[in-house]
């Protein structure tokens, strides 16, 4: 199931990462579902402020009119990459509803 949010409104979406620590650097894209992220699609996330825990932590992106990206009406797959040398994972994180 997917999450919504109007087209109208401006808020963060969070994206739990597990086993990040929250030092890493994190960027979120969304795209067409069933289309991976391109070069261009990534955009700087940042951790939700006290959400590093033992299983991971929580990114987040101000999403929507004014934020750091919107999207205009339609269903969107989100995705999560955080850089952690050597490591650099590239996350599926679900299905947003811009409605």
């Amino acid at each position: 199931m997917a999450e919504s949010i109007s087209h109208l409104s401006c808020e963060y979406l969070p994206f739990f990462v597990r086993g990040a620590s929250a030092t890493e650097q994190v960027e979120i894209a969304f795209t067409v579902p069933g289309i991976e992220p391109a070069p261009g699609d990534w955009n700087a996330a940042e951790w939700a402020p006290g959400s590093a825990g033992e299983r991971g932590a929580t990114a987040r992106i101000l999403f929507g009119p004014g934020g750091t990206t919107s999207r205009p009406e339609g269903t969107w797959q989100a995705w999560v990459r955080v850089t952690a040398p050597p490591q650099l994972p590239i996350l599926p994180a679900g299905l947003i509803d811009v409605i």
